[in-house]
């Protein structure tokens, strides 16, 4: 090899490191928005005076477009360029997020969210196809997805110091204001380090229909379980809420079989590996999404947490995640295979879930809260990189952008479904001890902890089935030893 040559692969090497810091600076501020308003959440509710059920929809209006349109962004970025789509999802994210801000009412600051929301979908969606057309040997695709789970892990603790600074320090509105730096760098650092990789689509088709129905059928399922409380469970408002959004996702079934170049395709379920790992995502979203929501609750309107203590209570789960994520998961994965660092990381959640669930009234944090969140932090940085392999290691480079679509939407349907099921059942549970005369602290905190519990099943049962479905040998294989 001459010198030259030497020197141009060097160079190449250091370009897409460089290339992989944007992408991950981008994917940072959409992981920091979701864990900053966690913290910043009572300060919200009481500012603009939200109800305990409709403060769920500042995340949720987040989560619903972000899922929903994850399919259409990885599509998208398919057909027209990654770096295209990268660079147009950061700008409106980051717009948005002025919009987010200036906001002064309730209506306003669920509108801005949604639309965060969907430049977030856009963004997430092709900043992994572009890390997976980076990165094409099997170990250095495992080391820079590890990487990945560092930023998301690190943009966790980020936000959540953050979000109580800025909160105790200025106010709620600038836990938004602060996406405008990131977002302009990112701008400007994509344009220059970027590389414009096109994949050669089968079709220019887009799958409008079933976009719409299935965001349509996802918002309404969402919209109905959060609202069932107020409205009664078995009222004909709710059951025909539900059936409707049954409706709208069995039709969005049988377009996808129908129409020429579906939004996703459901032969991409016929791997095992696909199948299995959106499964578990959806199961392990629902609690930790959950998790996050609830326990800043807990230790603000419980234990009397200000939102800086807030953010500082959650750091030692979210640095633990994000030490094990850049470095040693990646290690796992490559002596043990995506199923047991899976499996054996859902365990370790559902068992900080679990501590969660026993809270109590009067709890401290070295007793009753650290422990919860290392082993939730253990779990998460462990589970995190097997879980993206797995759901990506058997597509083709063609359809990268689909299968991270796939994935993170099953992880962000989960996190919302999960978050309003939980919430619902949390606030329902409060509902009926108060009506049998119990305490009001009490009660909300019961209902906490009855939310902890299911949550713990979820992981548990996601834990289960990665154990006894998932097959290792593609990634095995794929990997050296």
């Amino acid at each position: 090899m001459t010198k030259n040559s030497i020197s141009s692969a060097t160079e190449h090497r250091d370009r897409r490191g460089l290339a992989l810091i944007v992408l991950c600076l981008g994917v940072l501020m959409i992981v920091l928005d979701t864990t900053i308003v966690n913290v910043a959440l009572p300060s919200i509710k009481t500012d603009l005076r939200f109800s305990d059920t409709s403060l769920a929809w500042v995340v949720n209006a987040y989560m619903l477009t972000f899922g929903g349109f994850l399919l259409l962004g990885g599509r998208l970025g398919d057909l027209y360029g990654h770096r295209r789509l990268f660079l147009l999802g950061i700008g409106l994210f980051t717009l948005a997020s002025l919009a987010c801000g200036l906001s002064t009412t309730q209506g306003f600051l669920l509108a801005a969210p949604a639309v965060q929301g969907l430049a977030g979908a856009v963004v997430t969606a092709v900043a992994l196809s572009l890390i997976m057309d980076l990165f094409s040997e099997a170990a250095e695709r495992a080391k820079a997805m590890g990487i990945y789970g560092f930023v998301c892990a690190g943009g966790g603790s980020l936000g959540a110091m953050l979000g109580g600074l800025l909160t105790d320090s200025l106010s709620w509105h600038w836990i938004f204001l602060v996406n405008l730096p990131i977002g302009i760098a990112v701008i400007a650092l994509s344009l220059r380090l970027l590389p414009a990789i096109h994949n050669q689509a089968q079709s220019r088709h887009l799958d409008v229909a079933g976009a719409v129905t299935v965001t349509a059928a996802l918002m309404l399922a969402v919209y109905a379980i959060v609202n069932g409380n107020q409205a009664g469970w078995a009222s004909p408002r709710t059951l025909s809420q539900l059936a409707i959004a049954a409706a709208l996702l069995l039709t969005f079934l049988v377009i996808e079989t129908r129409v020429r170049a579906p939004l996703m395709p459901l032969r991409l379920f016929q791997l095992r590996n696909v199948a299995v790992a959106n499964v578990v995502g959806v199961l392990w979203a629902a609690a930790m999404f959950a998790w996050f929501f609830l326990s800043a609750l807990y230790l603000q309107l419980v234990l009397g947490y200000k939102p800086l203590q807030v953010g500082l209570a959650f750091l030692p789960a979210n640095l633990i995640m994000a030490v094990f994520s850049v470095g040693i998961s990646a290690k796992l994965v490559m002596r043990f295979g995506i199923r047991r660092p899976l499996a054996a990381g859902l365990l370790l959640a559902a068992c900080g879930l679990l501590l969660f669930a026993r809270a109590p009234l009067d709890g401290h944090f070295v007793a009753d809260v650290l422990p919860g969140m290392i082993l939730l932090g253990l779990g998460a940085g462990v589970a995190f990189n097997p879980v993206l392999l797995a759901a990506m290691s058997d597509v083709a480079p063609a359809e990268s952008g689909l299968a991270s679509g796939v994935v993170n939407t099953s992880f962000m349907m989960g996190g919302a479904l999960g978050l309003a099921v939980l919430a619902s059942l949390a606030a329902l549970h409060t509902e009926n001890l108060l009506a049998a005369g119990n305490p009001p602290l009490a009660a909300l905190n019961s209902g906490y902890q009855t939310a902890f519990l299911v949550g713990a099943c979820f992981a548990a049962l996601g834990a289960a089935l990665g154990a006894l479905l998932l097959r290792t040998r593609t990634v095995e294989s794929a990997v050296p030893a």
